[in-house]
């Protein structure tokens, strides 16, 4: 068969993926396939944390995407499982699990580590100087704080990879990826930071709001705070009740107060308000803000979908328009809805995601394409 068949034949592959089902993700645009695939221009990569919540979800879009191939897929514990073994939804033949010292350093272009909090920092200082080509995706906490004394305050861990916090990059696309190619550690966001962030940068940006005296409400599925949820929230009827939790020191505020000030240069002061809903996935934030000199929901929403318009996974609705998470579920995608309230210069921001994609794992890919220059919105819908 000639070379030229083959890539057809690939491509005809490549387009007749099905949608699936339960998690609702892309069909490749052919297109997108021509353009990018190329049976022997992939990028290799680990996935270690393979079995967690946000683990499955980045192993599932990845093995979907065509500039990927799955080398290993790590975890400490059911090592020599099949992947699928935990998420059914994976049907693509990947390698089984192993443990972390099976990797061989040298062959990989990519690592996603989606592990506890403390672990990911000590991992990437032992091999960050393998080689040069290796960079690294985290989707925990270790390196968005820069000041590593605020990071021990919040998280209680006593960061071990000083050094490599100014080699990283926290990255938002839609807020700050033009300095992308100066680093080789991305650090993937918090889903709540990202919830929050996407619509209130801009309007702090515009000085169309006072950034006093803000309140804002984070409603999460629970799969926010991972597995073993029953050990870390003593709750009664934890699954089916709504619980509320951390309103004075949420691990996420030093997160949000960092950025906002990075990325607007103005101290934000707010209350945080986080629940656990008893439904598995989503986020739906509330912001509820002053307006400044008598400027209407209009001007508010026009700000926003100005400074979103060229974005592919930001979407801002007409003004008053209802939002719930459902239309967001298992993509990459947030939706905004500016609301009126009874009093007139007050306002209610809305915002809505997945927190396992575009709160984690597709936001983790989102970053990934960027850094190799494929299509942002590759392998993701």
């Amino acid at each position: 068969m000639s070379e030229k068949n083959t890539d057809t034949g690939k491509l005809e592959e490549a387009s007749n993926f099905l949608k699936d089902k339960h998690l609702n993700l892309t069909i490749f645009k052919e297109s997108d396939i021509r353009h990018n695939m190329s049976i022997n221009n992939k990028i290799k990569i680990a996935v270690i944390g393979a079995t967690g919540y946000t683990g499955l979800d980045l192993t599932l879009m990845l093995s979907k995407h065509p500039r990927v191939k799955i080398v290993y897929l790590c975890a400490t514990k059911n090592i020599g499982k099949k992947i699928s073994h935990f998420d059914r939804r994976i049907k693509k033949k990947l390698p089984k699990i192993s443990s972390v010292k099976t990797i061989n350093w040298q062959e990989l272009d990519l690592i996603f580590l989606s592990l506890p909090n403390g672990e990911a920092q000590k991992l990437i200082k032992k091999k960050y100087s393998i080689s040069k080509k290796l960079k690294f995706i985290d989707l925990s906490a270790d390196f968005r704080i820069t000041n590593p004394k605020i990071y021990n305050k919040y998280y209680k861990i006593k960061h071990k990879a000083k050094k490599l916090i100014k080699k990283t990059l926290y990255l938002i696309p839609e807020l700050n990826k033009e300095m992308i190619n100066k680093y080789r550690i991305i650090s993937n966001p918090g889903c709540y930071p990202t919830s929050i962030q996407i619509p209130l940068i801009p309007l702090i940006k515009k000085k169309l709001i006072y950034i006093n005296n803000i309140t804002i409400d984070s409603k999460s599925g629970y799969s926010g705070a991972g597995k073993n949820l029953e050990k870390k929230f003593k709750h009664k009827n934890l699954y089916s009740s709504t619980f509320a939790y951390s309103t004075k020191q949420h691990r996420h505020i030093c997160e949000i107060d960092q950025q906002i000030l990075k990325l607007t240069k103005k101290k934000l002061e707010y209350s945080f308000n986080p629940y656990l809903l008893p439904t598995f996935r989503g986020i739906l934030t509330s912001i509820y803000v002053q307006v400044k000199n008598n400027i209407n929901g209009q001007k508010i929403r026009k700000a926003l979908f100005n400074f979103y318009k060229d974005k592919k996974f930001i979407k801002v609705l007409k003004l008053n328009s209802p939002l719930g998470s459902g239309n967001v579920l298992n993509t990459n995608n947030c939706e905004i809805s500016v609301c009126e309230t009874r009093i007139k210069n007050k306002f209610v921001i809305f915002s809505a995601l997945d927190n396992l994609v575009k709160g984690a794992s597709g936001q983790a890919i989102q970053n990934m394409n960027l850094i190799y220059k494929f299509p942002e919105h590759l392998g993701l819908k």
